[in-house]
């Protein structure tokens, strides 16, 4: 039995199936640099916000938790938590009131003010996490229909040398064939990571914004207390 040398099957190619290839590489290039670096930041962003949450209620005020944050430069849960906290800080000179994180708001302040901030931060923070996901849902969506082009114009070069050629034999397609069918195999070979890619950061991210909403139930509760 012969195996399959997928070097002299490129090398056969035609003209318009080595341009399909190097689009569906160029996907597969981009998209494998996009799938290393959400999944190392990720990665980062999922340890630093488990050590977010051991400060955050360990902290006795607001200033003490956002000074031991400074370190944290990949979760999105600390620069929520700043954007609620520079609102909840009492102005220079008046004290912290006793017993936890209640602080007193000034008049200008309402929890509906803080919300607001909350929410703003937090749809920042989860844009910059869904950068670029796009991309890679565009290559798991593509890519299997540029290969699949591929394929069928080569199947149709075949089928229109054969009609041509003195001999219908199956040596005299299967070149062809095997051109045609290589396009679709980079095409899903494209796609597949970044379909799973995709799915797996998607469930990631959105555990991340079920922890911001968790953290702005946090701050709005000590807004409101502090309003009462």
């Amino acid at each position: 039995m012969n195996e399959l040398n997928l070097i002299e099957v490129l090398k056969q190619t035609t003209l318009i199936t080595r341009f399909v290839l190097a689009v569906l590489l160029i996907f597969s290039v981009w998209s494998w640099g996009i799938i290393l670096s959400k999944t190392l930041l990720l990665r980062k962003i999922n340890k630093e916000s488990e050590t977010f949450w051991k400060i955050f209620r360990r902290g006795q005020s607001l200033s003490e938790i956002s000074t031991a944050s400074e370190t944290l430069r990949f979760t999105p849960l600390v620069p929520v938590f700043n954007a609620g906290a520079e609102l909840l800080q009492p102005p220079p000179g008046r004290h912290q009131s006793q017993g936890g994180l209640a602080l007193r708001t000034s008049a200008a302040v309402t929890p509906a003010t803080v919300q607001r901030a909350l929410q703003r931060a937090a749809a920042a923070q989860l844009t910059r996490l869904e950068n670029r996901m796009t991309f890679l849902a565009t290559t798991a969506s593509v890519t299997p229909f540029v290969g699949l082009f591929g394929t069928v114009w080569g199947v149709m070069t075949s089928f229109a040398g054969l009609a041509n050629a003195s001999a219908t034999t199956l040596r005299a397609v299967a070149p062809g064939i095997a051109d045609a069918l290589v396009a679709t195999a980079f095409g899903l070979f494209a796609a597949i990571p970044a379909v799973i890619a995709y799915n797996q950061f998607v469930y990631k991210i959105r555990n991340v914004a079920g922890q911001l909403d968790d953290l702005q139930g946090e701050m709005l509760a000590i807004a409101e207390r502090d309003a009462l």
